[in-house]
């Protein structure tokens, strides 16, 4: 069977920074939903179109197609006395845009006495990625995971 729209796909994959550091050693594998429900990054299943179980490729991902680039006005310093006492560099916390409207999760990066840095971008944002892919599962996809647009059972969302 081909991967195309509303199959369910089953990928074993790493991801690797361009210097080839690990990024994701895909310890369990990517199961999603293909044709357009946002599962996977959209040029990743352009790609994976047509293929077949067993077949490989490797696909190199720009910033912008993958967490996006690095925005320096996500990076905020804040008064150290808005934050809790047990605080401590690597948390994350949301935090609702000035409009009300959005919720950004934020990580914290540095604490000094009186200040907190806090960077509201992807750690990701910025890199470029290295995916190696091989197709190791193609099935039709089910009538209620076609209508909750996602994956279920094994690998992928359990109500």
């Amino acid at each position: 069977m081909q991967i195309a729209k509303n199959s369910v796909v089953t990928l074993d994959y790493t991801v690797r920074d361009p210097d080839g550091n690990m990024v994701d050693d895909g310890a369990h594998p990517l199961v999603y939903l293909h044709g357009g429900y946002d599962g996977i990054f959209a040029p990743i299943e352009e790609a994976l179109h047509g293929k077949s179980v067993g077949e490989r490729l490797t696909l190199k991902l720009q910033p912008e197609d993958a967490f996006g680039d690095y925005d320096e006005q996500m990076l905020l310093v804040e008064e150290r006395a808005l934050f809790p006492e047990n605080i401590e560099v690597g948390m994350s916390f949301e935090r609702v845009t000035d409009d009300g409207e959005e919720e950004v999760l934020y990580r914290i990066t540095e604490i000094a006495d009186d200040k907190v840095v806090v960077d509201g971008n992807h750690p990701l944002a910025g890199v470029a990625l290295v995916f190696d892919i091989k197709v190791a599962g193609v099935r039709v996809a089910t009538s209620e995971e076609l209508s909750h647009g996602h994956v279920h059972g094994e690998g992928g969302h359990h109500h």
